[in-house]
């Protein structure tokens, strides 16, 4: 924040408005602790907003206005929904171990079981054995294992979705079926949190946005994983309007730290 500060050619006292969209900020326990250290670092008067990092990034593609869906799939995924009159819901975002299979590290995670099963005789033979060997630069399926747990971190393992993608661009049956049914995950995560919304409408065909962000949703020649989530989704809500946005999710978080503050001055005014 200083550094962005200072390359706006200010400081820390102009400030007027503050929006931390921060992974993890799940509860009103975890925006305390937040709003608990930001506080020491700006002006008394400044305010203070503490939000998901799915918040921003819905704003990012609706350019400040908090309406409609975005799906995040990146190392991990989230779908997150707000109606015109702040009704809020989300889906998946717990971490692969409660089921985000949708994201980077489940695809990636997915393969690699894939690999070990067909060394095992356990599960069909496929070219990620020989594609992820490659990339990690080893010599045979069982080193993997010690690959995996000597850092079972979450991006290093979502690290190798480019594999799995090539792989099932070249025809690979296994990575085809493990894309094709991440795709539903990731459209499953989203229809849930529109329906349980209503963003749709009554009839289920009003058009919302939806904005999509993160790695995995970003376009492949041959496989592209965003488009056949939007497919699956507009099967059952035809009025599905897709944004990829053009600025990051830190730019989403100034533009509701403007809104909140204008907001605030409205109210200040009477108006």
């Amino acid at each position: 924040m200083t550094e962005a500060l200072a390359l706006a050619n200010t400081d820390r006292s102009a400030v007027r408005a503050v929006c931390l969209a921060v992974s993890g900020v799940n509860h009103p326990s975890d925006q305390l602790r937040m709003l608990e250290w930001i506080r020491d670092l700006f002006p008394e008067n400044s305010k203070f907003f503490v939000e998901n990092d799915a918040v921003a990034a819905l704003a990012s593609g609706t350019m400040g206005k908090l309406h409609g869906c975005v799906l995040i799939a990146g190392t991990g995924c989230i779908a997150y929904g707000v109606t015109e009159d702040g009704k809020v819901a989300r889906a998946a975002g717990a971490g692969p171990v409660l089921g985000d299979w949708g994201s980077g590290y489940g695809i990636a995670a997915q393969a690699l079981t894939a690999v070990i099963k067909a060394y095992d005789g356990r599960g069909p033979q496929t070219s990620l054995t020989k594609d992820i060997l490659e990339k990690l630069e080893l010599s045979s399926p069982d080193e993997i294992i010690g690959w995996t747990y000597a850092d079972p971190s979450w991006a290093r393992i979502a690290a190798l979705v480019p594999v799995v993608v090539s792989s099932a661009e070249d025809g690979d049956e296994v990575a085809n079926r493990i894309l094709h049914d991440s795709v539903q995950e990731l459209a499953d995560t989203v229809i849930a949190v529109v329906r349980r919304l209503r963003l749709c409408g009554e009839d289920g065909k009003d058009i919302f946005p939806l904005v999509l962000v993160g790695g995995v949703l970003e376009g492949n020649k041959k496989w592209d994983i965003s488009g056949e989530v939007i497919k699956c989704i507009s099967k059952v809500f035809p009025g599905t309007d897709p944004i990829w946005p053009e600025v990051e999710p830190a730019i989403g978080a100034a533009l509701l730290a403007w809104s909140h503050h204008c907001k605030g001055l409205k109210l200040e005014n009477g108006s």
